[in-house]
């Protein structure tokens, strides 16, 4: 392979930034605003705030109706598994599965975006802090090794994380969802606020509370606040919701100390054994199949729990003839995803006489209670535990489907007023890491760029199966205490790991680099000036969505970096 560098002065740095996601783009703030001239590599096209094309668009305005043709559904096949592909006003947020194929020893739905801000334009926005009831799970009941730190050591940045992204939600005074830094939270509606009096009334264990969210109730920092038009998915131009293109990118091109590329794919840390330290890293052009090298002091790899670690694996040499950092031989392993899609909806009679404005962003939130190490809430079939996301709404104007045998102007003013109530919850509960949960490179199948494609071999396992019982149970027994009729549980055996969206731990932090990949500050073992600090770091994965540790733990990582870039140490 003809490598050019076009000139080495040009193509150095002092750090390198792979990915422009939430990680990333955390990545790039700290480390510009700290002084250091950074380079962001990012595999897809360019995305400015704003550059939303579908934002403004009304559904009668797409060629499809917002049905997508027969023929991206087939580029996109497994990205449609999501069922945001089969829209077209964000499907073009997801990869062609032609273009970039992945294998399967068993199921596994990995979504992903190519392009500048990834999925942070995508996210739900779900916002919660892992407590020391997270952080020392693995040492307690012996699943996976020990989290380096504890609450204490990241609450810190927790705060830093909360203060700019800005994260709308109320203080409970929890144990297990530690108090953060909030936004005013988004109002519930009078059936939610009934059922949290009813639920908590019925339960002592239990709260119904606001969810909290990266989403912003009141302008913030430049940012506006939300119009509530519910086009998320579409990409926020307000900036309401936090993504890097809105927030931290912005911040770091501020600084003058960023330098973006798009079309950038990283195929490799080039690995200096002289120093053992990451020189740089190589890249292939995405649009003229270019092959480049650029170099830096320190590499951040932010490009997602599988790139990052597909880049890690792909970096071979003498030393590490297994992927760069694989001494304990757990790099791809410990793969995790939220168990999800079980849970319990009703109707409820009352209330006919009140309605809501807008079309809130958020729900509400049931945090954790089981296996709290209270000695009350332990389960004697299953370890950890789940939260519940979820709300209440009128039924609108399509229940007139199953009014077919009504027509005219009866039918007509009927459809005008608002239907019933009818609440909802669904659950989300934790994957316990299993080393033979794992993925991996396959050299025999490659992208469009001839790069190794990745093969998953994951699965839910028995403790999982067994959580979701309960799952679906809980949530039946709350709405029923909250009053609602007709409640019916739901349970999809389908859900593979994935659809969740929050793949985590294949390069796995610990205290011994024998059983670990990354130390306590998000360092490669063996190379400590390449920090991991996307979902790959994950050492458990919590029953909470997980973006904003991630955010947290990029900002202290960077942050260390600076300081022992300083100490000559890296």
């Amino acid at each position: 392979m003809n490598v050019s560098t076009k000139g080495t002065a040009s193509h150095t740095y002092d750090a390198i930034v792979v990915g422009s996601g939430i990680s990333g783009g955390w990545a790039a703030k700290e480390l510009t605003e700290k002084g250091l001239n950074t380079l962001v590599l990012e595999r897809g096209r360019d995305v400015k705030h704003g550059d939303y094309p579908t934002a403004m668009m009304e559904k009668w305005e797409f060629p499809g109706r917002n049905t997508i043709s027969q023929e991206s559904r087939e580029r996109q096949a497994k990205q449609s598994r999501t069922g945001y592909t089969t829209r077209e006003a964000t499907a073009h947020w997801f990869v062609d599965d032609i273009d970039n194929p992945y294998s399967e020893d068993k199921a596994f739905d990995w979504c992903r975006g190519y392009h500048v801000g990834g999925r942070s334009l995508m996210w739900g926005r779900q916002s919660y802090r892992l407590g020391d009831l997270d952080f020392e799970a693995n040492a307690k009941d012996g699943f996976g090794v020990d989290w380096p730190l504890r609450y204490a050591e990241i609450k810190p940045w927790y705060d830093h994380a909360e203060r700019f992204a800005g994260i709308s939600g109320q203080n409970e005074g929890l144990y297990q969802l530690p108090d953060g830094d909030f936004l005013p939270p988004f109002e519930m509606n009078c059936l939610e606020k009934h059922a949290k009096q009813r639920i908590e009334k019925k339960f002592g264990d239990r709260k119904l509370i606001h969810a909290r969210v990266a989403h912003l109730s009141q302008a913030h920092l430049g940012r506006g606040g939300c119009h509530f038009r519910n086009r998320c998915s579409r990409g926020c131009p307000y900036g309401a919701y936090f993504s890097s293109n809105a927030s931290t990118l912005p911040a770091a091109a501020a600084t003058g100390r960023m330098t973006l590329r798009p079309f950038s794919i990283v195929t490799e840390l080039i690995y200096d054994q002289e120093t053992s330290r990451a020189k740089g890293v190589r890249i292939l052009d995405a649009e003229t199949g270019e092959a480049m090298e650029y170099y830096a002091k320190v590499v951040f790899l932010c490009a997602s729990a599988i790139a990052s670690t597909s880049i890690l694996l792909n970096s071979k040499s003498d030393r590490f003839p297994t992927g760069l950092g694989n001494d304990s031989g757990e790099l791809g392993h410990n793969l995790m995803d939220h168990h999800f899609k079980v849970g319990a909806s009703g109707r409820y009679d009352g209330f006919e006489d009140m309605y809501y404005k807008g079309r809130r962003p958020t729900s509400t939130y049931i945090p954790r209670f089981r296996n709290l190490g209270d000695g009350l809430s332990d389960q004697k079939d299953y370890v950890r535990g789940f939260g519940y996301q979820g709300g209440a709404s009128r039924t609108n104007w399509t229940r007139g489907v199953a009014e077919l045998a009504r027509f005219g102007a009866d039918l007509k003013a009927d459809m005008f007023a608002p239907g019933g109530w009818r609440m909802g919850y669904g659950s989300w509960g934790e994957h316990l890491p299993y080393h033979e949960n794992r993925m991996y490179l396959n050299y025999d199948k490659t992208d469009k760029w001839g790069m190794p494609t990745v093969t998953f071999d994951c699965e839910f396992k028995e403790n999982e199966r067994n959580m979701r019982k309960d799952m679906q149970a809980s949530a039946i027994e709350m709405l029923e205490a909250a009053g609602l009729k007709d409640v019916t549980g739901f349970d999809d055996p389908t859900s593979a790991p994935g659809l969740c969206i929050h793949e985590m731990g294949t390069a796995r932090m610990g205290r011994d680099p024998k059983t670990s990949v990354l130390n306590g500050h998000n360092q490669v073992h063996a190379v400590p000036n390449v920090f991991v600090t996307d979902g790959s770091f994950m050492t458990s994965s919590s029953c909470v969505n997980p973006s904003l540790t991630y955010m947290a733990f990029t900002a202290r990582a960077a942050d260390h970096a600076v300081n022992e870039l300083n100490r000559h140490n890296i």
